[in-house]
C-alpha cells in the first residue's frame, strides 16, 4: 500500500471556509415551510427509520435538530436539511437532504417525490435495503447519492427519467445485472459512480451520449469484454476501472482524455499490450496500472507530467532500468514499479526477511538473491514441520536489512510458486504410496495468503496476536457487508424460532429483512478453525460467480467473534429432503421437474468446471447440497470444500473432502482430484433424482450396498425401468428416463478417463449429441470381484483416515442425520 501526504495549499482552506458561511446563511432563514412539505418529511422519516427529528420545530430556521454543524474530523457524518426561504411570503421549500452516517435501517424513501423543489438527496453510510423507488423517477434531482447501503436488484431503467441529474453514486451496493440503457439519457451527468456492486454484462452503447462526464468510476463489478471506447468522455478527469472484469488491452481512444488527473486500471483479463499512449495527459496526478499486462520500458513522456504525485504499475511485464526522472523526483512522489529485467537488479537493490513456519522461525536474514545465487531462479529449502488441523502456515517477516529506498518491491522478493508436502503417516501396508500436495499459484488462493501477509507486514503487526475479525477484513473478500444489528434484527435475536439448521460448523437462521425481503443467514461457531477456511473459502468463491444454478452469496458480517454469512432464502430446501427426507417434508416431484433439477445441476457444474473464469472443483455434490427455490429450480450451495484448478493439473492430496457415496474411487483411494470427481458425484446425484432413493440407505438385498451398485446389475439385465422411483407410476417419459440413467452411470464410471466432461453431460441431457457408447462388461464385476470389494476397501480406507490428519471432511454419521439434517439455506434442519 502506498501512503501519501499531500500539501494543501491556503487558497484551498479559504475557500471552503467562505462557501461554509454562505451554506450557514441559507440555514438560518425565518420562513415557514409548507404543511404539504413537512407532511412528506414525516413520511420520509417512517420509510427511512429516522427517529430523531422533531416536528415541533421549524425544520428551516437552522435549529441543531435539523441541521448538524459540519465537522472536519467526520467528514461522514452529516444531518441536515436545507431549505430555500427566499420565496414570496417567507414561504420555504427543502432543497438539500443530507442523512450521511445515520445508522438508518429502512429503505429509499418514495415520498422523496412529494418534496417538488428538492435538488440533492445523500444517504451515504446508512443500512437502507431494498432498490431505488420508482416514485423518484418523478423527481428532479440533480445530486443524488446512496454510497454505502444494502440496496440490491437490477439497476431500475427508470432512472433515466432523472434527466436532470448531474451527480449519481450508487456505490459499494448489491446491486445487479446489466447497466440499463436507459442512463445515457442522463446527458447532464458529470459524476456517474457504479464501483462496488455485482454488475454485469456489456456497458451499453448509449453511455456515449454522456458527453459532460468528468468522473467515471465502474471499479469492482463483474462487466465482460472489452474497455469500451473513449472517444465520447473528452472531459473526464478521473476514470476508475479497477477489477472490473473488463478484458485488455487499454484501448487507443485512452488518448483522447486530455483532462485526465487521475486514472486507476487494474486487473484486466486478456493477453499482454503495450503501455497505453498517455503522452498529452499533463494533467495527470495519480497513475495506476496494476496487473494489467503491459510489457515494455517505461515511456520517458512520463517525466513532463509535472503534476504527477503517484506512480503505481505493479503486477506487469515491464522492462529495463528505472528511469532516473523517477529516482530524482521530488520527495513528495511515490512509485511502485515491478521490473522483469534482470539486468536491472542491482539498480533495484535486495530484500532479506525472516521465514517462519508454523510460528516457528526458521530462516533468520534470508537474502533470497545470495540463496538462489541470481535472480528469477528457484530457492528449494527442505522444512519439517507438525501440520494441526490440516492449516500449514508459512510467513515471511521483512527485516529491513534489505533496500528501503524507492521502489521498496520487485522480483527479488519472496514468492511461492509451488509446495510439495510429504506426509509420513503411514498408510495400510498394501495401500502405500507416498501422497503429495502440489498447488500452482492460483491466484486468488495466492492473493489471500499474501494479503494477510502484506497487511500484517505493512502495520508492523507481524509476530504479534491477530484477532480473527483484524485478519478477515483485512482480506479484500469481494462481498458485501452486513452489521452483526442487521442479522441481529432480521433473525429477530437469532430466535430459536428462526432456526432452520444446524451444521457441523454452526447453525443456519431464517430472516427478514426490513425491506421485506428473505434470507438465509448461517453462523459459524466462533471457536471453529475449520469454520473460517470455508469462511473464506465459500466468500472468496461464491462471491465471484454468478450463475442460476448456483445459489446466490449476498454478503457477509465479521463483527468479534461473529462469522455469518448471508445468502438468498431457498423456500423448498433441499432435494435430499424433497426426494427422502421425513415423509411430511417430501415434495411432489412430477417426471419434468426431476428432468429439469437433473439438467440445472449439470449446468451449474458444467460452469464451475468449463465457463467460470475460476476453475473449480466444488468437491462436495450431493442431494443435500443441491437447493431448491420456489419453483423448484435447482442451485448448487456449500462450497466451503471447494478447491480452485489451474490449467488442467492433477491435485494428489492427502485430505479427503466430501461425502461418503459420493466420493469418487480413485479420489479417496489415491487422492487424485481432478474435476471428473465432481462428474461421478453428479451421476450418483442424477440415480437418486430418477430413484427417489439415497444411495447409501438403498439396499435391496445382503447382495447390493448402494443404489449404484443395484443400477449396474439393473442394466446389464436390460431392466433399467425398474430403477424409476414407483411414485412416479407410469407417469414419465421412459425415453427421457433411460437416458439420464446411462448418462448417470456413464458419469460413475470407475476410470475418471471414461467420464465425459460437464458440458458434454449437458449436451447428452438435453438430446443435442449421442450418449457415448462403452463397454459395460468392463464395469460389471463378477461374484467375485463385485463392488463388494471395492466397499471393503472405501470403509477401510475411510476408517483409518479418520484417525490421522488426513480424513474424510463430511463423516457417515453426518450422512446418518440426512433425513431431518438438511440444507444450509432452506427452512427446516439442514446438514
Amino acid at each position: 500500500m502506498l501512503t501519501v501526504f499531500e500539501i494543501r495549499k491556503s487558497f484551498t482552506f479559504i475557500t471552503l471556509m467562505v462557501s461554509l458561511c454562505l451554506e450557514g446563511t441559507v440555514l438560518a432563514q425565518n420562513g415557514h415551510l409548507l404543511e404539504e412539505e413537512k407532511n412528506a418529511l414525516r413520511e420520509v422519516a417512517v420509510q427511512l427509520g429516522k427517529k430523531d427529528w422533531d416536528f415541533n420545530l421549524n425544520p428551516c430556521d437552522g435549529n441543531s435538530n435539523w441541521t448538524t454543524p459540519k465537522r472536519n474530523d467526520m467528514p461522514w457524518y452529516n444531518n441536515s436539511v436545507i431549505c430555500n426561504c427566499s420565496y414570496p411570503g417567507e414561504v420555504c421549500h427543502v432543497e438539500k437532504i443530507f442523512l450521511k452516517g445515520q445508522d438508518l435501517a429502512g429503505v429509499l424513501p418514495p415520498s422523496l417525490a412529494k418534496l417538488p423543489f428538492l435538488k440533492t438527496i445523500d444517504l451515504t453510510r446508512n443500512y437502507l435495503s431494498g432498490t431505488i423507488p420508482p416514485e423518484w423517477a418523478l423527481t428532479k434531482l440533480k445530486y443524488m447519492s446512496v454510497t454505502v447501503n444494502r440496496l440490491s436488484g437490477p439497476l431500475p431503467e427508470y432512472l433515466g427519467n432523472i434527466t436532470t441529474l448531474v451527480y449519481m453514486s450508487l456505490e459499494n451496493n448489491l446491486f445487479n445485472g446489466m447497466v440499463p440503457a436507459e442512463l445515457g439519457k442522463l446527458t447532464k451527468l458529470e459524476n456517474l459512480i457504479l464501483s462496488a456492486n455485482n454488475l454485469t454484462g456489456e456497458l451499453p452503447m448509449e453511455l456515449n451520449n454522456l458527453k459532460k462526464l468528468t468522473e467515471l468510476r465502474l471499479s469492482s463489478n463483474n462487466f465482460i469484454g472489452k474497455i469500451p471506447s473513449l472517444w465520447s468522455w473528452t472531459n473526464l478527469q478521473k476514470l476508475e476501472l479497477q477489477a472490473s472484469g473488463f478484458e485488455g488491452p487499454i484501448p487507443s481512444s485512452i488518448s483522447v482524455l486530455k483532462n485526465l488527473s487521475e486514472l486507476r486500471i487494474s486487473d484486466l483479463n486478456g493477453g499482454a499490450s503495450q503501455f497505453p499512449p498517455l503522452k498529452d495527459m499533463i494533467k495527470m496526478n495519480k497513475l495506476m496500472l496494476r496487473s494489467c499486462n503491459i510489457s515494455g520500458k517505461i515511456p520517458s513522456y512520463l517525466v513532463k507530467m509535472s503534476a504527477l504525485m503517484i506512480l503505481y504499475l505493479t503486477g506487469n511485464f515491464l522492462t529495463g532500468p528505472i528511469p532516473d526522472w523517477i529516482k530524482n523526483r521530488d520527495a513528495k512522489y511515490f512509485a511502485e514499479i515491478i521490473l522483469r529485467d534482470n539486468q536491472s537488479f542491482q539498480s533495484l537493490g535486495r530484500r532479506m526477511f525472516d521465514v517462519y513456519i508454523q510460528g516457528e522461525q526458521r530462516l533468520k536474514d534470508f537474502d533470497i538473491e545470495q540463496g538462489a545465487k541470481g535472480v528469477d531462479k528457484v530457492v528449494k529449502r527442505n522444512f519439517t514441520a507438525m501440520v494441526i488441523n490440516n492449516t500449514l502456515e508459512i510467513r515471511f517477516q521483512y527485516t529491513g536489512k534489505g533496500t528501503t529506498a524507492v521502489p521498496t518491491r520487485g522480483t527479488y522478493g519472496p514468492l511461492i510458486s509451488a509446495i510439495s508436502v510429504e506426509s509420513d503417516f503411514k498408510p495400510p501396508s498394501h495401500w502405500k504410496r507416498k501422497i503429495f500436495i502440489s498447488t500452482g499459484a492460483g491466484f486468488l488462493a495466492l492473493f489471500l495468503i499474501l494479503a494477510v501477509i502484506f497487511y500484517a507486514w505493512w502495520n508492523q503487526y507481524i509476530g504479534e496476536r491477530i484477532s480473527r475479525e483484524q485478519v478477515l477484513r483485512g482480506l479484500d473478500l469481494h462481498a458485501g457487508f452486513f452489521t452483526y444489528r442487521q442479522i441481529k434484527a432480521a433473525t429477530n435475536n437469532f430466535d430459536a424460532a428462526n432456526k432452520i439448521g444446524e451444521g457441523g460448523f454452526g447453525s443456519v437462521y431464517r430472516g427478514t429483512l426490513l425491506d421485506g425481503a428473505i434470507i438465509a443467514v448461517k453462523q459459524l461457531a466462533a471457536k471453529s478453525k475449520q469454520g473460517n477456511h470455508e469462511f473464506v473459502n465459500e466468500i472468496g468463491l461464491l462471491s465471484g460467480l454468478q450463475h442460476p444454478n448456483l445459489v446466490k452469496l449476498y454478503g457477509c458480517c465479521i463483527e468479534g467473534s461473529q462469522l455469518l454469512l448471508v445468502y438468498e432464502y431457498m423456500e423448498n430446501n433441499n432435494l435430499a429432503r424433497a426426494l427422502f427426507g421425513p415423509e411430511e417434508y417430501q415434495l411432489e416431484m412430477d417426471w419434468p421437474r426431476r428432468q429439469n433439477i437433473c439438467v440445472g445441476v449439470a449446468k451449474g457444474l458444467a460452469f464451475l468446471h468449463e465457463e467460470s473464469t475460476l476453475k473449480i472443483i466444488h468437491r462436495d455434490i450431493k442431494t443435500n447440497n443441491v437447493l431448491l427455490d420456489k419453483d423448484l429450480n435447482p442451485k448448487i450451495s456449500d462450497f466451503g470444500l471447494a478447491k480452485l484448478v489451474e490449467e488442467e493439473n492433477t491435485h494428489i492430496i492427502t485430505t479427503i473432502a466430501g461425502t461418503k457415496g459420493y466420493i469418487a474411487p480413485e479420489y479417496v483411494l489415491w487422492g487424485h482430484l481432478t474435476h471428473k470427481a465432481d462428474v461421478y458425484s453428479f451421476g450418483v446425484v442424477a440415480l437418486e433424482i430418477v430413484a427417489g432413493k439415497s444411495n447409501m440407505k438403498f439396499s435391496p438385498s445382503e447382495n447390493f450396498f448402494c443404489l449404484l451398485d443395484w443400477a449396474l446389475v439393473l442394466q446389464k439385465k436390460g431392466s433399467l425401468m425398474e430403477l424409476v422411483d414407483p411414485r412416479l407410476g407410469s407417469n414419465f417419459n421412459k425415453n427421457e428416463a433411460e437416458k439420464i440413467i446411462r448418462v448417470a452411470l456413464l458419469c460413475t464410471s470407475p476410470a475418471p478417463t471414461l467420464r465425459p466432461a460437464m458440458s458434454e453431460v449437458v449436451s447428452m441431457l438435453e438430446g443435442h449429441v449421442n450418449i457415448q457408447e462403452f463397454n459395460m462388461d468392463s464395469r460389471i464385476h463378477d461374484s467375485e470381484l463385485k463392488l463388494q470389494a471395492l466397499r471393503e476397501k472405501y470403509d477401510e480406507l475411510y476408517d483409518d483416515l479418520s484417525k490421522t490428519q488426513t480424513h474424510v471432511h463430511r463423516t457417515s454419521s453426518t450422512e446418518e442425520k440426512e433425513n431431518s439434517s438438511k440444507s444450509v439455506l432452506g427452512s427446516d434442519p439442514q446438514d
